[in-house]
């Protein structure tokens, strides 16, 4: 798996690629914390259009992202989420706490 990761107005765009399992989970963490706090942002966004695969420690990730950034006033969004990845996002509870929009853009003037 791979990040891009990118800063634009107030919030970290995380852009995932490829499989998003635990070893993937352990090794990129860190990455994003540290960029969001060394960055300012306030809001993270991530995009999984590039996303192959999901396993409940891709989940944790975005999901203990979303705890700290809530915790400091932030907010997180999902966005360009594959089809075949929505029934996950459903099942696990993830869309009833973490908004997903169709882009990036429309992420960005909410959480503007």
């Amino acid at each position: 798996m791979s990040l891009e990761i990118e800063k634009r107005d107030n919030a970290l765009i995380v852009r995932v690629y490829g499989e998003f399992d635990l070893r993937a989970a352990e090794f990129h963490r860190h990455d994003i914390d540290e960029k969001f706090r060394t960055q300012g942002a306030k809001h993270i966004i991530f995009n999984l259009g590039g996303l192959t695969f999901i396993d409940s420690s891709g989940l944790g990730v975005i999901l203990g992202r979303y705890r700290k950034v809530t915790e400091n006033g932030g907010r997180v969004a999902i966005t360009n989420v594959p089809p075949r990845f929505n029934r996950i996002l459903e099942l696990s509870g993830v869309n009833r706490l973490i908004p997903v929009y169709d882009d990036e853009a429309e992420a960005l003037r909410e959480l503007a």
